[in-house]
């Protein structure tokens, strides 16, 4: 993948030159880190190895962790780690815990996990929900009430049912919406900056079926 220029870089991507893996998933890092802060910059100078749908989806779940802001109280909470968890169906594969391999947020290390209860996400800081969980989306949500878990999935409607975050597909590109309503009722501060680039912010978000 090629280098970016802007010097926007400097501040955002991770400048590893070991392993040729960890150099690959960093620079999926950089990317996606540029096209949510910077998405009008073109940021690629020559073609690149195909990235994948979920490649992207996996390096964006890994960097809203790095937008959005948790309560102090649920780093103590909820352990050493900064758990990233998927319910449901899993479309990542190995992608997901490669990209999160050595990651830290928060001062705590970025960790996969696969959940099969929705009460065993309580413990997460994000939730990616499979759209296999789609008939029980309002059981999910509502075992995650108040819960100061990131919700994330793309499932058609998923904003306006009261997800959080929904990935959505425009002009052949990996974008998102954000239900604010729903991240402050979880205490959660999206920055920004996140809130710029979304493709749609909504500010209602009743639970729904």
């Amino acid at each position: 993948m090629k280098r970016f220029t802007t010097t926007a870089s400097a501040q955002y991507a991770h400048r590893d030159r070991g392993h040729s893996r960890e150099q690959r998933v960093r620079q999926y890092l950089a990317l996606v880190i540029m096209m949510v802060v910077l998405p009008r910059i073109p940021v690629l100078q020559a073609q690149q190895p195909k990235v994948s749908e979920y490649q992207v989806k996996a390096t964006y779940l890994y960097n809203f962790g790095r937008f959005v802001q948790w309560p102090t109280t649920v780093s103590a909470a909820k352990g050493d780690s900064f758990p990233i968890c998927v319910i449901g169906q899993d479309p990542f594969g190995p992608d997901l815990d490669a990209i999160l391999t050595g990651e830290i947020i928060d001062g705590k290390a970025v960790v996969a996990k696969r959940v099969s209860k929705p009460q065993d996400a309580v413990s997460c800081r994000i939730l990616y929900i499979s759209s296999s969980e789609e008939s029980r989306l309002k059981e999910v949500l509502a075992a995650l009430d108040k819960a100061e878990v990131l919700t994330v999935s793309d499932m058609p409607d998923f904003s306006r049912r009261g997800g959080m975050i929904q990935f959505v597909l425009k002009e052949g590109r990996v974008r998102f919406e954000i239900n604010l309503t729903s991240a402050e009722a979880a205490r959660l501060i999206v920055s920004a900056d996140l809130l710029k680039v979304a493709s749609n912010v909504r500010k209602n978000g009743p639970l729904g079926d």
